[in-house]
């Protein structure tokens, strides 16, 4: 209406309205590319997610003993299950020795019987599977070549601790790569919504909860955030271990998170 009208009218003058951040074309391409990889490796946990409970509903326990059963001594066991080897003690022998279950362990978890219909689930699951990945390394590809002339600007992500290539690929991805859209770090972590938020009324804090932002940016340096903790002597343990007390852990890692991508900031606009 018209009052809303002039409300609006006001602020626009006053400055207080700014654009929404649009990347370029070239850009939107790399998140075009970044996410696509992001959403495919999700599939990839879903579908071997569906090869556990398959397993599982055939008495089969090897998530039990194999840590990663889409490694390459799970693999040659789902690949032999499918071909129809039920001997848990041939498929026992499958195992690498590095496996810190015995032979003993993994007979007695491979014990269990697929029926045939399983069979065939499991084998379309696992070319499900190959299939995804041979997209992901297309992708990767594709990705690493669209951000070579920015080369230097991942190379100095990966210094800080807890962020890799592929995560730092993703971040210029989404903030571009001198990040000079933002004026500051912290309109940066307030477009991530990485940001505590100011809920108020009658000069009570009804809620400090974050707001919602660019979700691919806070998924990111969630991840990098927990990394950074892991990694003995950084900068980022030491402040998670001074604030977590205060704190808790969660909120702690969320604080470590809005420290790291204020040094994004600075690593790519300075």
């Amino acid at each position: 209406d018209k009052a809303d009208a002039q409300r609006i009218a006001k602020r626009l003058l006053s400055g207080d309205l700014t654009v929404s951040y649009v990347p370029p074309p070239e850009q939107r391409d790399w998140r075009l590319l970044s996410r696509t990889q992001v959403a495919m490796h999700e599939s990839v946990v879903r579908v071997r997610n569906q090869v556990e409970v398959l397993l599982e509903q055939a008495q089969i326990k090897l998530s039990s003993v194999v840590t990663d059963i889409l490694g390459k001594s799970g693999r040659r066991m789902l690949d032999a299950l499918v071909r129809g080897i039920s001997d848990p003690v041939e498929l026992a022998r499958m195992g690498d020795r590095r496996l810190h279950a015995s032979k003993e362990q993994l007979a007695d978890a491979l014990s269990g019987q697929l029926t045939e219909a399983q069979r065939i689930v499991l084998k379309l699951y696992l070319e499900q599977i190959d299939l995804i990945e041979r997209h992901m390394a297309e992708i990767d590809g594709s990705l690493a070549q669209a951000l070579v002339p920015h080369q230097d600007a991942i190379e100095r992500l990966c210094d800080i601790p807890g962020i890799g290539v592929r995560t730092a690929q993703h971040i210029v991805a989404e903030t571009g790569p001198r990040s000079e859209v933002f004026e500051s770090a912290g309109k940066l972590a307030s477009w991530a919504g990485m940001c505590p938020g100011q809920q108020e009324s009658a000069g009570v804090s009804v809620s400090s909860r974050s707001a919602k932002g660019n979700w691919m940016l806070r998924r990111t340096l969630c991840q990098t955030a927990w990394a950074a903790i892991a990694t003995k002597g950084s900068e980022a343990q030491r402040r998670f271990h001074r604030w977590r007390p205060r704190l808790g852990t969660q909120k702690a890692a969320w604080a470590i998170a809005h420290y790291q991508i204020r040094i994004v900031w600075k690593v790519l606009h300075d």
